[in-house]
């Protein structure tokens, strides 16, 4: 019989992308199918993310529920950044873990396997050049690491601490990766880093000179690649050859991820963002002008240490210049490791929570606003999943999740959509053709 493993992904779509790695290598190597569920698995890996403080509290009571659920001699693996971050701590607290390991240390999922209480976190550990096996979740889009690491310094983020500097992976590799995928079914590329748009800055040996906006059009020279995502680029790298690019190419989709995190130029720089609630606006404007029908989405931080009305103010106010699509908003969370911790000025709980409920609730009626204007228009609608009742599901090249009556003869393929019914997450079609 197979051994079997169960994973639990949480966080951002490199974690996606690193248990797809993990899943590769196990099944080549050591022969593991997936399990239907937790308590059939050989091994269980937790993929974790750090970012926010609360996913790390409830990363602790879940060991423990997987500890009680599990079959006997079934192993315990921590994984991700909380892995990397904590550490040998983890199993201190938990000693039903039998093996931690960091974000940075993917490659040895099949080493830590057969040590006991194993702990690899090496964040200077450069996996750039490896040739990981071949798996995706989706057999119709494909995740490509294009970077690891981050060389920002944000003051509130501990993703340096966990996943090291920043290192290009070679154009080679993602290219190679690129083609094989596109091959196999899955016409839509997502390119992942840290700072997509910082790619080419630094590499593990000699390559040749390559920057993110010419990585974009090496991979749209790809005849069978239809569609190109990216995430996340950095406002302060937003060029004008790289707004070019992504305009008049027309395989790149019309969705932009900018992080503002604040609309305050004085908190951006003690968040040390590098630019200015100016050039975040300048870059938006010059972005809307080039692409009419672009959909921008972004990060925003309330509460953060030091956050005067003022500055909360200038965050909304960028927030109606923009009117960006999505919003991902948080309330400032203290991260170990992080300047910001530290700073003077802490803004009390309950401010950052007004705080927080004002960006949402004025986001959801600039939502009901978009979502009527989006009703009986037509749009190019890529279906990559099945759903129940005779539905499937695709997004349009500006990121707009639509559903429409269907079944599995459409995945993996393109088809003009009317907008019949809509809502603020997401819209129902009609194929048209």
């Amino acid at each position: 019989m197979s051994k079997k493993y169960y994973i639990e992904t949480l966080g951002c779509a490199m974690n996606v992308r690193d248990s797809e790695h993990m899943i590769a290598e196990l099944s080549l190597k050591e022969g593991y199918e997936a399990a239907e569920s937790l308590e059939e698995a050989d091994l269980i890996l937790i993929n974790t993310c750090s970012v926010r403080e609360k996913p790390v509290h409830k990363l602790f009571s879940e060991i423990g529920q997987f500890s009680k659920r599990k079959k006997a001699g079934a192993k315990i693996g921590v994984c991700g950044c909380t892995a990397s971050h904590l550490g040998e701590e983890i199993i201190k607290r938990a000693p039903s873990v039998d093996f931690v390991l960091g974000a940075r240390n993917v490659s040895k999922i099949t080493e830590v396997l057969h040590r006991p209480k194993a702990v690899e976190v090496d964040i200077d550990y450069d996996e750039s050049s490896y040739a990981f096996g071949e798996f995706r979740t989706s057999l119709y889009k494909a995740f490509i690491n294009i970077s690891i690491g981050c060389d920002k310094q944000c003051s509130f983020c501990i993703v340096p601490h966990t996943r090291g500097e920043e290192i290009s992976i070679p154009a080679e590799l993602i290219l190679q990766e690129a083609q094989k995928a596109a091959r196999t079914g899955a016409k839509e590329i997502f390119l992942l880093g840290q700072n997509v748009n910082n790619y080419g800055r630094r590499f593990s040996g000699e390559h040749p000179k390559m920057d993110f906006t010419d990585l974009l059009k090496a991979v749209s020279e790809i005849e069978e690649v239809e569609r190109i995502r990216f995430t996340s680029p950095h406002p302060l790298h937003m060029d004008d050859a790289f707004l070019e690019e992504f305009a008049k190419n027309p395989k790149i989709c019309k969705s932009m991820h900018m992080p503002l995190q604040s609309g305050s130029t004085r908190i951006l720089k003690a968040m040390k963002r590098g630019y200015s609630k100016e050039w975040f606006l300048d870059r938006a404007f010059r972005l809307r002008e080039m692409v009419p029908d672009v959909s921008i989405s972004t990060d925003i931080i309330v509460g953060f240490p030091g956050e005067r009305d003022e500055d909360f103010e200038d965050t909304m106010d960028v927030i109606e210049q923009v009117r960006f699509e999505q919003i991902f908003s948080f309330k400032y969370s203290p991260r170990p490791m992080t300047p910001a911790r530290e700073y003077e000025g802490q803004v009390p709980d309950e401010v950052g929570s007004k705080r927080l409920k004002r960006v949402q609730e004025r986001h959801n009626e600039m939502l009901d606003e978009m979502k009527e204007e989006r009703l009986g228009r037509l749009y190019e609608v890529y279906f990559e999943e099945l759903k129940p009742g005779g539905m499937v599901a695709g997004r349009t090249g500006n990121n707009w999740l639509v559903h429409a009556r269907g079944s599995e003869e459409l995945l993996g393929r393109t088809a003009r959509v009317k907008i019949v019914e809509t809502s603020r997450l997401g819209s129902v079609g009609e194929i048209v053709a």
